[in-house]
């Protein structure tokens, strides 16, 4: 029986990320994957291959509309969804194998197959040809999430499926129904609008992007409106199904929609089942998320968990910091993360980087703020890339003026977001950020522009 200080299960951003800091710290540690690529659902199916084609989709959708408005004249843009499909595959392949060699730097040792906790400091490694047994000090659940289903979605692993299929449909769709109006189909719906499918969104609530601010949302569904997407709010799908080529999606009150491609895209769920956890007591709440401590214990002595599979926002960056807080925690008795400083961004075009509270959330905590907000139209970098749509808005508190949370929905609002969160980590306030110098002529301009509009006092609107 091979016996490790920690073993880790999957190797995912959490599980990964989590592996490699205990190793740095003096561990011996092993990490358990059933994937033959190490990174997980987030760099094999999810983050990056959608970011991929996010990337590559712009720039076949600039080509054809905006390049001419550059003074680049092209005789003809032609699509090559091959050529696409296999970037967006060497880009998974490159980065998985760099974990791989990240794993062999640390002297992390790797095992490929199924784990099942067994008891105390007991797992077991199912593979294709045998079943293993490991003995550790401690276990680190990182085994992440899957896609939520939906009754009466019936789904076949083709024409109607999940990010993972539309990741790599053969072909544009002619007509794509999306599922869901958060992150995941408003991302790969844009792919496919972009490469020229008609693309339907269909959406429970009567806002699309749901618990992200009300303001930026709606901006966001008229900004998509304008590139085409079309959207259905208040829709209960009761089924889907495919016969042949052709999808029918059926909704409560509604006419059959019939399509060609069907994307569930409802939400994710914890990745809790078979894994042993009833034979050491690890306690589940009702969403089948493992209940942890503030250092990330479980019911269970010995045994942590991390990431999506318990509670809180189901993002590779928040795992991370888990896992490094979590074992930093084991060896050393302190591990944090600030979880009022974490963003989230939606790949779109614009994107929407959002971290700390939305207006609803601290209006509904009965706390006073103060809120400043400056258009892209008006930002000098903006006009230069021709990207003018969108804005940023800085809430800050009325009496302290510390930043309480900052929502953008601009171009590159991924990167602009996290100078925010580092403001939110140190409590910066609004003044703070107005008082730093920013480079001329930059996007970043706008935020700090945003901190000058919460006293009223923007210099260039």
């Amino acid at each position: 029986m091979a016996k490790h200080d920690l073993i880790v299960i999957g190797a995912g951003p959490g599980g990964y990320t989590a592996a490699i800091r205990a190793a740095q710290l003096g561990l011996n540690v092993a990490c358990i994957e059933q994937e033959p690529a190490l990174g997980g659902t987030c760099l094999r199916i999810g983050c990056i291959p959608s970011k991929a084609m996010l990337e590559s989709s712009e720039h076949y959708w600039e080509a054809r509309e905006k390049f001419a408005g550059h003074g680049v004249v092209l005789p003809e843009v032609k699509l090559d969804l091959a050529t696409m499909l296999k970037r967006k595959d060497q880009v998974v392949t490159t980065l998985t194998k760099g974990v791989d060699g990240l794993f062999k730097k640390n002297k992390i040792t790797r095992y490929l197959g199924h784990a099942r906790i067994i008891g105390a400091g007991r797992v077991t490694v199912q593979s294709l040809k045998e079943t293993i047994e490991l003995e550790g000090r401690h276990i680190l659940i990182a085994t992440g999430s899957k896609p939520s289903p939906l009754p009466g979605v019936k789904l076949d692993g083709d024409r109607i499926g999940t990010s993972t299929e539309a990741l790599a449909y053969p072909e544009v769709p002619k007509h794509l129904v999306v599922i869901g109006a958060g992150y995941i189909g408003l991302e790969l719906g844009s792919v496919w609008r972009r490469l020229g499918a008609k693309v339907t969104v269909l959406e429970f609530l009567n806002r699309i992007l749901p618990g992200m601010d009300d303001e930026i949302a709606a901006e966001a569904k008229k900004i998509f409106e304008r590139q085409g997407l079309e959207f259905r709010l208040g829709v209960k799908v009761t089924g889907a199904s495919a016969k042949g080529t052709e999808c029918v999606v059926e909704s409560e009150g509604g006419e059959p929609m019939k399509c060609d491609r069907v994307l569930l895209a409802v939400g994710r769920m914890p990745n809790t089942d078979d894994l042993g956890l009833e034979s050491v007591g690890v306690k589940l709440d009702g969403k089948k998320r493992i209940a942890v401590d503030k250092h990330f214990a479980t019911s269970a002595p010995g045994i942590f968990a991390i990431g999506d599979v318990i509670p809180g926002p189901m993002l590779a960056h928040k795992a991370e910091d888990e896992g490094v807080a979590c074992v930093e925690q084991i060896v050393t008795g302190y591990g944090h993360v600030n979880y009022d400083a974490i963003p989230a961004v939606v790949y779109t075009q614009p994107e929407i980087g959002t971290v700390g509270k939305t207006e609803e959330q601290l209006k509904a905590e009965k706390v006073d703020y103060r809120k400043g907000s400056f258009p892209m139209l008006a930002n000098a970098r903006a006009r230069t890339l021709g990207q003018t749509e969108g804005k940023i808005k800085i809430l800050a508190d009325a009496k302290t003026d510390r930043i309480l949370g900052v929502h953008i929905i601009a171009s590159h609002a991924g990167d602009l977001v996290n100078e925010s969160a580092v403001a939110i980590g140190f409590g910066a306030s609004s003044e703070d950020l107005a008082r730093s110098c920013h480079a001329h002529p930059t996007l970043g301009e706008a935020l700090r522009e945003a901190a000058l509009a919460v006293d009223n006092r923007t210099l260039n609107l």
